[in-house]
């Protein structure tokens, strides 16, 4: 029963059949007569089968996060300490943010930014999942007590997955807990806390239902225990994450990969950082570290068109890189002579690097994901224009940013000059001539994340020599050497994320939970300082670390098109769309402080109970 599979309806009848989209406003359509259809939801939600097809939207839409140019994963990336928007030669990019982060503002565009997709895909998700959640006892054809609280259980991960990003994005946000199939314009913001104890409650069922074993892309138990966990670190439960992390990590199901593995004759000269992140090898069964994965695949009906990860990380190097005698250097024409564009992609430099990112976390020469091969430096590439191949002397020599007298040799540092890496975003493209990073697998879980979050756990109780070990299985397996736990804080903790993890946690939401509980704790972090929860949009972690480990908001930098860097403490919550608030005309969403509208808020409501 476990690995039974049941067969997916389709996105028309989803939609259908999981009623009215969330926030939207009434309209005369509702009063025509519709009629009967076999596919009704009464004819449709009677079957298992038609609960798991449900089950099939959300688990698809995960990956709408991770595909296509400007991926949403990116706003989530921007909004931290490891990278910034990098698109210099428009006004509209997140880069300012105190200027066009506004509730008014464009939220959802791979112009601007995805703040509201964030939003309105989330109730979308929650959406898909409440129709299970409401109709669980409709079907009368389950094999078992046992499969009607697995789809539950699947039901309550995505609900609570959509959530928990939700809480650490926007703060306190409406609870929805079932279906809704009628035009609903009164909904009330519930205090966050009193959403992740539901979440909490959710999950705590669904590991006790959801098998341990599922196919690739489905939802095993290991993704139930690795959410709780991030639930249970920001209620401040520490000794419970660690109970659950203990489950996960020592159950057995799953290891890091320590060893070469996968299709390791088409890379001979590569490592096991490399395999980890081929998009042959992530959901093979050897592959013991993924714990929840997204499918993405060339040639298969609804593929997202790609990860397009190339096109986002990698700097802009074709454009005016001069040679240090003045001709046009670099070229991303595929199938020249030194073929870049095939070898690293075209990159437009979207994703662009901070230092931080590209140099202050790398302690250890050794390590693996920062080795040459893996981890790119502009250095590395070389003068590859084809119309200087006889002319200039510096055609094939690596890249320079500046001539010998000290002149900078290209016009756009930030979108053109910037270290990547290789290993994470590199995936062939063969649909497009010039590659942006095709279909690919992608993680959403997987255990070395696990040992990360346990070591924070550890790290909130004070048990520094247990957060070292839960590091140090990371980072050894790079190669690095181990940690001592006089080094252990929650900056260390980070950094390793931030090697680790980079292009597949949503980074700002981490950063925000992170925060959440210094407020919550008191606890003084690494800069000497603490923080509380009733200025917590006015002095937090997030934005010190943020003025730390930044080298734009915190210098006034500039982009050529004249916008500068900028960045409030507010901005650890985002903006709720406007949109969303003004057509909830009989209930009151709130906005968060710092952002228009905030000085109409009521009380959020502070029960399941009052949240309903």
């Amino acid at each position: 029963m476990h690995n039974k599979i049941y067969k997916p309806i389709s996105l028309a009848l989803a939609i259908m059949a999981s009623g009215v989209l969330i926030f939207s406003s009434c309209s005369e359509e509702w009063l025509e007569p519709k009629p009967l259809s076999f596919y009704a939801p009464e004819n449709t939600f009677n079957q298992a089968s038609g609960l798991w097809g449900a089950m099939v939207a959300c688990e698809r839409n995960l990956r709408h996060e991770l595909t296509g140019d400007g991926a949403p994963i990116l706003t989530e990336h921007i909004f931290s300490e490891v990278a910034v928007e990098g698109t210099t030669d428009k006004s509209g990019p997140a880069q300012d943010m105190n200027k066009l982060i506004t509730p008014d503002a464009n939220l959802n565009s791979v112009n601007t930014n995805r703040i509201g997709w964030y939003w309105y895909e989330g109730f979308k998700g929650i959406k898909y999942a409440n129709v299970v959640v409401s109709r669980i006892d409709e079907p009368q054809d389950y094999e078992s007590e046992e499969e009607r609280n697995h789809i539950l259980g699947t039901a309550y991960f995505h609900r609570a997955m959509r959530y928990y990003r939700l809480t650490h994005q926007f703060g306190d946000v409406p609870l929805i807990l079932e279906e809704i199939n009628s035009p609903k314009l009164d909904f009330y913001s519930t205090d966050r806390k009193v959403i992740l104890r539901k979440l909490k409650e959710d999950l705590e069922f669904a590991e006790q239902w959801v098998p341990e074993y599922m196919d690739r892309g489905r939802v095993p138990k290991g993704a139930v225990q690795h959410l709780l966990i991030k639930v249970n670190l920001a209620l401040g439960e520490f000794d419970d994450a660690i109970a659950v992390a203990n489950r996960l990590i020592d159950g057995g199901t799953y290891e890091l990969m320590t060893e070469r593995f996968g299709a390791v004759d088409s890379y001979p000269e590569r490592d096991v950082i490399w395999d980890l992140h081929r998009p042959e090898n992530k959901s093979i069964s050897a592959n013991k570290e993924a714990i929840l994965m997204v499918m993405d695949r060339i040639n298969v009906e609804g593929n997202s068109g790609g990860i397009s990860s190339m096109r986002q990380a990698v700097p802009f190097y074709s454009r005016n890189i001069n040679t240090p005698t003045g001709n046009k250097g670099t070229s991303d024409q595929p199938g020249i002579d030194i073929d870049l564009v095939n070898t690293y992609g075209r990159g437009i430099g979207r994703l662009r690097g901070t230092w931080y990112h590209q140099s202050m976390i790398w302690d250890d020469e050794k390590d693996l994901r920062h080795a040459p091969g893996n981890w790119m430096t502009m250095e590395d590439l070389v003068y590859n224009n084809p119309d200087i191949k006889d002319s200039d002397p510096y055609y094939g020599e690596p890249l320079q940013m500046r001539n010998d007298d000290g002149v900078v040799l290209l016009n756009d540092t930030i979108r053109c000059w910037f270290d990547w890496p290789h290993y994470k975003v590199f995936i062939p493209d063969p649909e497009n001539n010039q590659p942006r990073g095709g279909n690919s697998d992608w993680y959403i879980f997987r255990l070395a994340e696990s040992y990360l979050l346990r070591a924070e756990a550890y790290y909130w109780k004070g048990d520094l020599q247990n957060a070292a070990a839960d590091i140090n299985a990371v980072r050894t397996r790079a190669h690095c050497d181990p940690y001592t736990a006089a080094e252990i804080n929650i900056g260390s903790i980070l950094d390793e994320r931030a090697r680790e993890l980079f292009y597949e946690e949503p980074r700002k939401t981490e950063l925000t939970r992170v925060s959440y509980i210094f407020a919550l704790t008191g606890k003084v972090a690494y800069n000497g300082k603490s923080y509380n929860e009733e200025n917590f949009s006015d002095e937090n972690f997030y934005f010190d670390r943020m003025m730390e480990k930044t080298d734009y908001y915190n210098k006034g930098v500039y982009t050529i098109h004249g916008d500068t860097y900028t960045l409030s403490p507010y901005h650890v919550l985002w903006p709720v769309p406007a949109d969303a608030i003004n057509s909830n005309t009989r209930g009151k969403i709130n906005q968060n402080k710092g952002y228009a509208g905030y000085e109409n808020n009521i009380p959020p409501r502070n029960s399941i109970e009052e949240g309903l």
